[in-house]
């Protein structure tokens, strides 16, 4: 059984079925012609499929001839509202609409892995359960398809998957990188109006200035990540928008913010929560204004679980040699909505560069000129592939 050369051998195809989906983006949770596709192909594998798993979210379950455990390995589906910019022979045919972060690759590499694994049947040792996740750019498709029961029928007891691109720097392309631990950090989204009393710009002491107070508070919440904060635990508050005012003359009486916090651990993630809405009631209260905060828990801390990712570490080295797989020092302050699969069963989430600046493909994720290094995909199916073989091969006793 050499997995390694049957996925090198269906690079053609992952290349096929990676510019398909390039080329027809869908994006948040509505998904319903990439999920249809997907359908197809893995029944074409002899993959049972299970349809509108939380939407359009799809699972397909491949049963080894032989009983055993269950893994699971879970793709994302969704691309960005973005215009592409890359002048690809197969860039996006839907306006506005652009694979930009690497789902269409996920997508590409998960299929090669279930073709590769459908080809070995016979040797699996329990079942492989695919996950084809919507939304994870926005609404946590994630913890949608769990409420709706992905986890389940049969009953998964690990799970893994990747993300391409060049999040971490350093990598060569093809190199593959984990980590112990957390690898994303929780995404959380603060959102706050304040509304103070129109007027004059000449004539600002009749006036309650919104503009000016958001300025002054803005300011003083960064202050808590600098201040209130260990210097040796990660935290980001960032406001993307802060829309106010109608006119350059005219005192803006309500201004709107919006903005989104990042945490590596549950406790400052909680107090972030409580402090950063204090801090802006204190300021606007200060200045006579009034205000409204909603503080929204969204993604969770992505943390890898230390056995398996032990596992799995070896498992890359075995297949790819040691010097191409490379244990990541620092997480990143993005944030991942795999987060809410691992919080529920043990697994990992690892990463595949796929950066490459010997061919152009330098531009980060959510850039219109983001691209990906084709000629690696094939080794992301084969360590999906490799991972669940060898998981079930050893864990076949533990169920």
């Amino acid at each position: 059984m050499e997995i390694k050369k049957i996925c090198c051998d269906l690079q053609e195809n992952i290349v096929r079925w990676r510019r398909h989906f390039h080329r027809y983006p869908e994006t948040g949770a509505e998904v319903p012609e990439t999920a249809g596709f997907l359908a197809h192909a893995l029944t074409e594998a002899g993959l049972i499929v299970n349809h509108n798993m939380g939407g359009h979210g799809l699972t397909a379950l491949l049963e080894g001839v032989q009983p055993g455990p269950c893994l699971a390995i879970r793709s994302d589906m969704d691309a960005l509202n973005l215009e592409e910019e890359t002048s690809l022979p197969f860039a996006s045919e839907i306006p506005g609409r652009m694979h930009a972060c690497g789902h269409d690759a996920h997508m590409a590499i998960a299929l090669g892995a279930a073709s590769a694994l459908s080809q070995i049947r016979k040797q699996l040792k329990g079942s492989v359960k695919f996950i084809f996740q919507p939304a994870e750019e926005s609404f946590g498709g994630a913890q949608k398809m769990i409420e709706a029961g992905a986890l389940e029928q049969p009953k998964v007891d690990a799970i893994t998957g990747l993300h391409v691109g060049g999040i971490w720097e350093g990598f060569r392309p093809g190199t593959v990188g984990y980590r112990f631990g957390p690898m994303f950090a929780s995404r959380d989204h603060v959102e706050i109006t304040i509304t103070g009393k129109g007027g004059h710009g000449a004539m600002p002491h009749q006036g309650i200035d919104t503009i000016t107070t958001a300025c002054q508070a803005v300011c003083t919440a960064q202050s808590i990540i600098s201040q209130e904060i260990s210097p040796q635990e990660p935290a980001v508050l960032t406001f993307g928008i802060i829309q106010g005012g109608t006119y350059y003359n005219i005192i803006a009486e309500k201004t709107y913010l919006e903005g989104t916090v990042r945490t590596l651990g549950e406790k400052t993630r909680n107090f972030l929560a409580e402090r950063i809405p204090q801090v802006f009631e204190d300021v606007t209260r200060s200045r006579r204004a009034d205000i409204y905060t909603r503080y929204t828990y969204s993604y969770p801390v992505l943390v890898n679980d230390p056995g398996f990712t032990e596992f799995f570490s070896h498992t890359a080295k075995n297949l790819l040699g040691s010097e191409n797989v490379i244990q990541i020092e620092e997480p990143t302050m993005g944030s991942e909505d795999m987060a809410y699969f691992l919080k529920e069963v043990p697994g990992t989430f690892f990463f595949l560069s796929t950066r490459n600046p010997e061919k152009g493909i330098i531009y980060p994720h959510h850039n219109p000129r983001f691209d990906v290094d084709e000629d690696v995909l094939w080794i992301g199916s084969a360590l999906l592939a490799q991972t669940a073989w060898s998981w079930l091969e050893n864990n076949r006793e533990g169920r």
